[in-house]
């Protein structure tokens, strides 16, 4: 019955597939006990300073993390599709004892922020703006798709207004072509070609580029800095292949592989963060230097 109804109705089809695709809390990647395991890991969050900041995109809530002996560098850390700053609780406080500010926030339509829905290029402008209102930031840790979103405020390519200058990158188990999620996605609700074809459309109209071009090589490129690709072999949701292809293509990026720490249980293993920290503290600019200048 659905497979006929994209078929006669390609259209409204997409406008449907588009309209889900933006609400997170629709996502069949969300566990059961989802709301269970947010309220568990916002415990970890009970020591940040948190306020509620205005964007264009809706108020959105931040936790920072102030360290007790400051090495004057901080770091965004960036949650992944219909996850929650919570869940990068284990980076931030290892972030924090070794000198670096930490901040975090929830998406657009994720966390406690405000919205029901939400896009990748919403988040991705959220990244520069709270980058913007806690800078200067030189650093960022970023899952999964949060990758995506802060290597495009970090390039400022359309369609953002301007990139902000991140140094570097630590991206854990991040995707490289976003034609592969929209393809998921679309084959998981049966959308018909024709279908598939006008929900992708209505995303490249708000990214102003195609889907195919849509890749983390290509954000890379044009955000111009060192990455390092933290991925898990037995990854499910974003295969293992995504990093080799990334840093296969970009020079500048590393590949860290693990094992047995799937898509999700990758933000929570002490060496995948110890990995992280370690490589953005190799990348310290100097003492109360500021890269927004």
């Amino acid at each position: 019955m659905l497979g006929t109804f994209t078929r006669c109705f390609p259209s409204l089809s997409g406008a449907g597939a588009y309209y889900r695709f933006c609400t997170p809390h629709l996502s069949a990647h969300r566990s059961p006990d989802h709301d269970a395991l947010t309220e568990r890991a916002r415990f970890h969050l009970r020591e940040a300073r948190i306020t509620r900041l205005q964007t264009s995109q809706g108020d959105v809530q931040t936790y920072a993390f102030e360290p007790d002996d400051a090495i004057g560098a901080s770091v965004l850390m960036v949650h992944g599709w219909t996850g929650e700053a919570s869940f990068l609780a284990a980076f931030a406080e290892h972030f924090r004892r070794r000198g670096f500010r930490s901040v975090l926030y929830d998406f657009p339509a994720h966390g406690l922020s405000t919205g029901k829905r939400t896009s990748l290029i919403a988040c991705a402008h959220t990244v520069r703006e709270v980058a913007e209102a806690f800078g200067p930031i030189h650093f960022v840790v970023a899952h999964s798709l949060g990758g995506m979103a802060a290597l495009l405020a970090g390039s400022g390519g359309p369609p953002m207004p301007r990139p902000y200058p991140f140094q570097a990158y630590a991206l854990i188990a991040m995707p490289n072509r976003f034609a592969d999620v929209t393809s998921r996605f679309g084959a998981d609700l049966g959308l018909s070609p024709a279908a598939q074809r006008s929900y992708e459309q209505r995303l490249e109209r708000l990214a102003q580029r195609r889907i195919v071009d849509f890749t983390g090589v290509n954000l890379l490129r044009e955000a111009g800095r060192p990455a390092l690709l933290v991925h898990a072999r037995d990854d499910a949701e974003v295969p293992f292949r995504n990093s080799e292809e990334i840093v296969a293509a970009y020079q500048h990026a590393t590949l860290h592989p693990v094992d047995d720490l799937g898509h999700r249980k990758i933000l929570y293993a002490p060496p995948v963060v110890r990995t992280a920290a370690a490589f953005l503290t190799s990348h310290l600019p100097p003492r109360g230097s500021d890269p927004t200048t």
